[in-house]
């Protein structure tokens, strides 16, 4: 959330490249400090499954953009309401890319669910062109819900025989390399403060994302994903003090419909665990 105050504080100052150069280029700092206090060296991020990291690179850069170009046009609480999206997409793709067996309650889940973003997203859809920005922040944060949702499936296949900190590396040096390109195209040289505000980004963004990845090693990803939710109270209390933000009533009621669905996806698999402890044979 401290991440997507700074961002939201920039405005359109800087192009989305450059925000997203400082993000990945400065994440380095954790990553190296982790380094090394743990005696890695480079010749241990080396990888046998560079498609893997690819994939997960491709999609993971994209919601990077993607979530900073939101973050331009909508409030903090209006991005992270519609970034509830995401377990429910990994409740789908869980299904397809993990084998994960998702049944009537869970798909029952998911409907609500998508009902919900239906609700927050339909005051800014409803605007027509006089409210053409909204509707390309909505876009924005749409397309980074569907984006991250593959970028937690990419890891989750990924986690059991990769490490986290070169996860955490190769996805940093592709966003730094394709946000590097974008530079001599637009640029905007920052003052002192917005210097510090930039490494500050990334540094904080690559703690979030070695945090992140070491998560999804240790827990299933339709699950895991839901821990989100915790995060629409910061967004709502941060976007109050910092830019006197408060979202409109239809984020509070679609937030509502979306958290429940993810809570009772949540409580669902755990019943379906406890099946599966009882009676590992039969398929639940």
């Amino acid at each position: 959330m401290l991440m997507a105050v700074i961002a939201r504080s920039f405005g359109d100052t800087f192009p989305v490249g450059e925000v997203v150069f400082f993000r990945a280029l400065f994440a380095f700092v954790p990553i190296a400090v982790v380094m090394a206090y743990s005696g890695i060296g480079v010749s241990q991020l080396s990888t046998k499954v560079p498609w893997a990291h690819a994939r997960r690179a491709t999609s993971g850069v994209l919601a990077m953009f993607t979530y900073f170009a939101a973050l331009m046009y909508l409030p903090i609480a209006d991005v992270t309401a519609i970034s509830f999206t995401s377990p429910l997409i990994v409740v789908v793709l869980a299904a397809v890319f993990l084998g994960e067996a998702i049944r009537l309650y869970r798909w029952s889940a998911v409907a609500v669910g998508f009902l919900g973003v239906l609700i927050m997203v339909s005051p800014h859809l409803g605007e027509g062109f006089s409210g053409a920005s909204a509707s390309i922040g909505v876009m924005l944060a749409v397309a980074n819900a569907l984006l991250v949702a593959f970028t937690m499936i990419f890891i989750r296949l990924m986690s059991a025989t990769e490490p986290a900190l070169v996860i955490a590396f190769y996805f940093q040096a592709a966003c730094t390399f394709v946000s590097a390109c974008t530079l001599p195209f637009a640029w905007v040289t920052p003052s002192g403060m917005e210097l510090a505000l930039l490494i500050a980004l990334g540094v904080l963004g690559g703690i979030g994302q070695l945090l992140m990845t070491n998560a999804y090693r240790h827990a299933e990803a339709s699950t895991l994903a839901n821990f989100d939710y915790a995060a629409m109270i910061w967004a709502i209390l941060l976007g109050w003090l910092f830019f006197g933000e408060l979202p409109a009533p239809a984020i509070y009621l679609g937030a509502a419909v979306v958290i429940g669905s993810g809570l009772f996806i949540v409580w669902r698999e755990r019943q379906l665990g406890l099946k599966r402890a009882d009676d590992p044979v039969r398929p639940v």
